[in-house]
């Protein structure tokens, strides 16, 4: 989990230089649907935006290439030790080794478990 941080900041900086290409798209937008009404050509421009941008965050949000993606939930029954606690999931890591995305049965572990079992995959070469 040391990478996590670094991993979540690649993703967020990729975010926000998104955000900021998405101002230049929407004004045009707006400018070439001005004759639609104010309200209308908001409405259309912000359909627009939508339409592209779903496929840029979905890309950054999702894409293991860009670091280890994790899942967590609340209140998990850990799949090592039975505690009843946060439980986190290695969903995949940019090294291509290991991708779980499609595990029809995930499994959760407690932080300590958690951090147990991601230095094991670390050992194995499975992660980075």
């Amino acid at each position: 989990m040391g990478n996590l941080m670094g991993s979540f900041i690649s993703r967020y900086g990729l975010y926000l230089v998104r955000w900021q290409l998405s101002t230049p798209i929407l004004a045009i937008s707006l400018v070439y649907l001005a004759s639609l009404g104010r309200v209308w050509s908001a409405v259309v421009a912000n359909l627009i935006g939508g339409l592209l941008f779903f496929w840029v965050d979905r890309f950054i949000f999702t894409n293991p290439g860009l670091g280890r993606v994790w899942a967590v939930e609340e209140q998990v029954v850990c799949a090592d030790c039975g505690k009843v606690d946060r439980g986190y999931r290695l969903v995949c890591a940019a090294s291509g080794k290991y991708d779980k995305r499609r595990d029809p049965k995930p499994e959760f572990r407690c932080e300590a478990c958690s951090r147990k079992k991601f230095q094991e995959l670390q050992e194995q070469g499975k992660v980075g």
